[in-house]
């Protein structure tokens, strides 16, 4: 991968050299009365002057990195574009390119961890539940996780932070995406601030990224793929810069895996939890992925594979079905291993399954998406189909850091 030119820090700018403090009840309490201050302020702009229909009908045709800005973009909407145009000046770009041979290396592993386990985490945090039902929709759940599959796409691409790569847009676009969500539930006083913080807070942010980086490596670990202690230092760093172009805090945020481990764990007691959403949002997602599994057969396997990864607990918050499959699905480790010896004994096996790898991925993300490429507009408004009326008111081989608590 080619490393693109030293560039100004985008948005967070530089991670201070000192490790931040430890996680406490009380800092993470600081962390969800704040949002985003610079996307922020770009969409109060936007709906102020009546400009985000005409940013977003421009923005369609902003797809890869350094092509021009349209015409007639509204100039808060430029300067904001080109402020965030290039990722931090402190990422390390040989560790990005260790990440992206993790990801082809693993893509199957990690597309199975951020579908099975990732997701239904986020609906086991009922204000995170909660306010995915307000904006995402009940009857759109492919939505979410084409958008999700694309985003990841994208940035394990050898040319995701070079001039004609998709990741940078798409991110600056998610950013703004996430600022009009609280500018909407604000706004319409569907969201109780004073109880939960703003929505999509800096807690959920850092929780989020934590779902789609520490709780992907778990889940590889459970399901039996062995990763080099490299590898998945790799892939975490990747999701840090992820987490600073999209606004995260980087004073608070989890520099390495241990400290990833002590807030993922507090974040998880503080918040996991039944709700009715959690539940609603999981049937539909179940019921998604049995759509893309040809046939009727191993339907099951979708549910027994979602609870093996969040175990029984989260999946009886969740309404996860049971099933004689649940049992079955514990073999995959072992198998898993047969693979990866045949993988380390053949570089041709190795080349063969890679490709495989690679196809069933894209088959996934194209079934998601219906072939089609997702935009990541700035909703005018939240209509009431996507719940906003409905009263919303939270060699050596990697082993995860063990329990902070």
């Amino acid at each position: 991968m080619t490393t693109p030119p030293a560039a100004p820090p985008a948005g967070p700018g530089t991670p201070p050299a000192a490790a931040p403090p430890p996680y406490t009840e009380a800092s993470l309490d600081a962390l969800r009365h704040h949002g985003d201050p610079l996307a922020d302020a770009v969409v109060a702009t936007l709906f102020e002057r009546g400009e985000v229909g005409l940013f977003n009908s421009l923005m369609r045709y902003v797809s890869v990195s350094g092509q021009e800005l349209p015409a007639g973009l509204p100039e808060v909407a430029r300067e904001y574009l080109e402020a965030t145009a290039v990722p931090p000046a402190w990422v390390d770009w040989n560790e990005m390119e260790r990440a992206r041979l993790f990801f082809t290396d693993n893509n199957v592993h990690i597309n199975t961890a951020l579908s099975f386990a990732s997701m239904p985490a986020c609906y086991v945090v009922p204000p995170v539940a909660r306010l995915l039902s307000a904006t995402h929709g009940l009857h759109y759940p492919s939505k979410r996780m084409a958008e999700t599959g694309q985003f990841t796409t994208y940035l394990m691409r050898p040319d995701a932070f070079e001039a004609g790569g998709r990741f940078v847009p798409a991110a600056q676009k998610v950013r703004l995406l996430h600022a009009s969500i609280r500018h909407h539930l604000v706004r319409a006083d569907r969201w109780d601030a004073a109880a939960e913080g703003v929505p999509i807070c800096q807690e959920d942010m850092i929780g989020g990224q934590m779902f789609f980086s520490m709780l992907v490596l778990d889940s590889l670990h459970r399901l039996g793929v062995h990763m080099s202690v490299e590898g998945a230092e790799a892939y975490f760093y990747a999701w840090r810069v992820v987490g600073a172009i999209l606004g995260v805090d980087q004073t608070a945020v989890p520099k390495d895996l241990d400290e990833a481990r002590a807030f993922l764990d507090l974040y998880l007691l503080r918040h996991m939890g039944p709700s009715e959403e959690g539940v609603v949002l999981t049937r539909q997602l179940i019921e998604l992925y049995e759509e893309v599994v040809p046939g009727t057969l191993f339907d099951p396997v979708v549910s027994a594979l979602i609870r093996h990864l969040v175990g029984d607990t989260c999946g009886d918050w969740l309404g996860v079905p049971r099933s004689r499959w649940d049992t079955a699905v514990k073999a995959l480790p072992a198998l898993l291993g047969v693979l990866e010896s045949v993988e380390d004994a053949s570089p041709f096996a190795a080349w063969a399954l890679d490709r495989l790898g690679h196809l069933t991925s894209v088959f996934e993300l194209s079934a998601l998406t219906r072939g089609r490429v997702m935009h990541y507009a700035v909703p005018e408004h939240l209509r009431k189909e996507y719940g906003v009326g409905t009263g919303v008111s939270r060699k050596h081989r990697w082993t995860p850091p063990p329990s902070s608590v």
